[in-house]
């Protein structure tokens, strides 16, 4: 019996990961192999291979769009593709891995040389650096804003003028927990950019952007400013063998972070605070149609390509315009979020006959996850059918993303999809919100009925 071992990591750490790893597993066992998958999520790494899985392997997977070390897997077939070519064919992914051949140890050191630079020059991916980033800033966002609703659930929304009350503590936790997301988002976008030494003027460029105004937009700069900056002293500050130790610890940190703090302060600072309340001035003029249409634009942008880069800057822009109160932004887009997923799981119980037996047990598990705002969970639908799917959760997404502005609902976590919304104060306009998601289902799911054709023979 063949064996193989895999490694499977998305950017967040969250869906694309656990679902390229059991996609690997149910493949592997319907071909007749045995394969341990290692997933390298938001939780670190589990299902951890080690050498007696090695010394078995016949091949290695590694279905990743993060950075993955290759260099224990030296002397094995070896193929490397994006996360979602193991949701998309997993059966064809391990057939090619087992078509892989390595030659001899020479071929196999310069393999590695070969990774080694490939490794370094995905660095240098922007999108790969504000994932890096979103994925260590989600869960300050995630528990910052569920623990102030919380605070307001328990203490009302004068919570904060009782000092030291269970709902006061709740409240002002989550206040604290929720502002050091822009020094998080900073820090690890720098971190992404140049390893360690990018951490301490990221998280100072990201402290400073919050603290003069420049929010969001200046956490994105200050991140990749900082990282770049790193980069740029490495190269540029060359000290003596001797002093060589110096580099890390004092050379690095303190150089880095003045030359920061010197650009946030005179240079990039204003202009991005500037730009950063201007857009929400605009944003918090939109009404009536304006903001339906922006609704809209949202949830297109939601569905389009379920948890990839164009889901995730629709979500990292709405995580970035919550306030007190509540944001509309948020609201519209965790509601478009939901759509697809959900919209597809209906389309499996009301027409059955449209999906395999497969899709149709996927659809069971569509339902809890659409529910809990992860749209990938459209993803195996979409990938073996994406020219109806995607049309169809699109349309979804987007008539919800303009429902919930046009109703003018306001969301204050951002994340946890229906669940969140039982806490008091969480949304406001929550029937519209509802008339909103429902509706998106259905229009997803009656699109699927129309579109696809029947799978089953009479």
């Amino acid at each position: 019996m063949k064996k193989l071992v895999a490694v499977t990591s998305c950017p967040t750490g969250i869906a694309h990961t656990y679902m390229a790893a059991e996609a690997l597993q149910i493949a592997a066992k319907e071909m007749g192999y045995e394969i341990k998958v290692e997933t390298q999520g938001s939780v670190g790494a589990e299902n951890v291979i080690n050498e007696n899985d090695l010394s078995e392997a016949d091949a290695v997977i590694i279905a990743a769009d993060t950075n993955v070390d290759k260099s224990r897997f030296i002397g094995k077939p070896l193929i490397e593709v994006p996360v979602k070519e193991a949701i998309k064919d997993a059966k064809g992914l391990i057939n090619k891995a087992l078509e892989v051949k390595i030659t001899n140890n020479k071929e196999l050191m310069e393999d590695v040389k070969t990774i080694k630079k490939e490794n370094k020059s995905n660095r240098s991916g922007p999108y790969k650096h504000l994932m890096t980033g979103v994925s260590f800033m989600i869960p300050f966002v995630a528990a910052g804003g569920i623990l102030i609703a919380l605070g307001f659930a328990f203490g009302g929304i004068y919570v904060y003028n009782v000092p030291g009350s269970f709902a006061e503590i709740l409240f002002s936790t989550g206040k604290q927990a929720f502002a050091l997301m822009i020094p998080v988002l900073a820090g690890y976008i720098s971190y992404s950019i140049a390893d360690r030494p990018g951490l301490v003027p990221g998280f100072v460029g990201g402290a400073l952007a919050s603290t003069i105004g420049a929010g969001f937009l200046g956490a994105l700069v200050a991140g990749f400013a900082a990282g770049y900056i790193v980069l740029a002293i490495k190269k540029f500050v060359k000290l003596p063998k001797a002093l060589d130790g110096l580099m890390p610890v004092l050379i690095l940190p303190v150089l880095s972070t003045a030359l920061i703090a010197l650009l946030m302060a005179y240079i990039l600072g204003n202009p991005v605070k500037a730009i950063n309340d201007g857009l929400f001035a605009w944003l918090k003029g939109l009404q009536g149609a304006n903001a339906a249409i922006l609704g809209l634009v949202l949830g297109l942008m939601q569905a389009f390509d379920m948890g990839g880069p164009v889901n995730k800057a629709a979500y990292v822009f709405a995580t970035g315009t919550i306030v007190a109160g509540g944001s509309p932004i948020m609201a519209a887009v965790m509601a478009a979020g939901m759509v697809p997923p959900l919209g597809i799981a209906l389309a499996t119980v009301v027409s059955k006959r449209k999906f395999t037996e497969t899709e149709r047990e996927a659809g069971k598990a569509a339902w809890a996850l659409g529910a809990s705002f992860i749209t990938e969970g459209a993803i195996p639908f979409a990938a073996a059918d994406p020219l109806k799917v995607i049309p169809s959760i699109m349309a979804g997404a987007g008539v919800t993303g303009a429902l919930s502005m046009l109703f003018g609902c306001k969301l204050s976590v951002p994340h946890g999809g229906l669940w969140v919304l039982v806490i008091p104060n969480v949304i406001t306009n929550l029937l519209g919100y509802l008339i909103a998601i429902i509706a998106g289902i259905i229009i997803t799911a009656v699109m699927l009925t129309i579109l696809k054709k029947d799978v089953i023979e009479e």
